[in-house]
């Protein structure tokens, strides 16, 4: 593993914090994630950087030459963005505007609308199934913007200046296959699928400890979970294998119905996010706003969406 900034913030956090539980708390990360990423981090360097003890963590000589060393390189990096972002604003200039997102059809409609309003601005794409991923291409300067996603109210991912706002929130619905016995029905209980096997996209959030607990809830424990990515899934759900959990918006496919799931037990909800020092207002604003258009005209294409959505009197 090379070394990244993210892992330098990273490192910055858990000193500041004096443990590794506050530190995984400031980060928005489950603290067995962050020992393992931190175990990721000091095989990378070739030592411990901290000890623990009864009070938290305190700084090895090698952690200290480390944070001693990220106390000018991350400020040096900060003053970096600040001078990329006042040159991409300078006369003159092209824009080329770097979009990151998770899987699914919002980004691509994200692009085309961007495209009308911003019709000279060079365009690129990065997805990643990670969340914490793009933030931390954010926080590097690697991504002008992303869109990701956490689980109902859970926090977005963290990391030092970026600012995440809510573009909408999406019922999770189940996919199954044409010829499924629940196909024809306007929603599902969750009660019902108790034998399935099932298939999603991997994600680095609470998303699967939700659903595991709504089955729980629901009285059954998942027979067995594919994580895979969005065209295995379908392949999956087509040949019967699985059924698949998917946002509200996933796009119509052959051989494959959408249909909600009865109480909305999951739900995701879909987030901008940049960073406040290399991104103007009136820029993020223009992109926050054709984001949820976006994201109106994805929902509006779906049609077992635009009628969950006539039944539960969503405007």
């Amino acid at each position: 593993m090379e070394l990244e900034l993210r892992h330098l913030r990273t490192v910055r956090a858990i000193a500041d914090a004096g443990s590794l539980t506050r530190a995984a708390t400031a980060l928005g990360l489950a603290q067995p994630a962050l020992s393992a990423q931190l175990k990721r981090i000091e095989r990378a360097l070739g030592g411990a950087l901290f000890v623990r003890g009864r009070h938290g963590v305190r700084a090895t000589a090698l952690g200290e030459l480390v944070l001693e060393r990220s106390r000018i390189v991350l400020p040096a990096v900060t003053e970096l963005q600040r001078e990329a972002a006042r040159f991409a604003r300078a006369p003159g200039t092209a824009r080329h505007l770097r979009l990151g997102g998770t899987h699914g059809p919002l980004l691509g409609a994200l692009v085309d609308r961007l495209a009308d309003v911003a019709p000279d601005a060079r365009m690129t794409t990065c997805t990643s199934w990670s969340e914490r991923d793009l933030a931390g291409q954010l926080a590097e300067g690697r991504l002008d913007f992303a869109l990701a996603g956490t689980c109902g109210s859970a926090s977005p991912p963290g990391a030092e200046g970026l600012v995440w706002q809510e573009v909408a929130v999406d019922p999770v619905f189940v996919m199954v296959p044409a010829g499924h016995p629940l196909a024809d029905r306007a929603e599902v209980d969750l009660t019902e699928l108790a034998g399935e096997e099932w298939a999603c996209v991997p994600g680095d959030g609470c998303f699967g400890d939700c659903f595991t607990a709504s089955c729980a809830r629901a009285g059954f424990t998942p027979r067995r979970m594919y994580e895979t990515d969005t065209a295995s899934l379908v392949h999956l759900v087509q040949v019967g294998r699985a059924v698949g959990l998917c946002r509200a918006t996933f796009p119509t496919t052959p051989g494959i119905v959408t249909r909600p799931l009865t109480g909305t037990p999951l739900a995701w909800r879909h987030l901008l996010g940049w960073h406040a020092v290399t991104q103007g207002r009136g820029t993020a604003a223009t992109v926050l706003a054709q984001a949820r258009m976006a994201h109106a005209g994805v929902a509006a294409s779906s049609d077992s969406y635009t009628e969950w959505m006539a039944a539960h009197r969503v405007p």
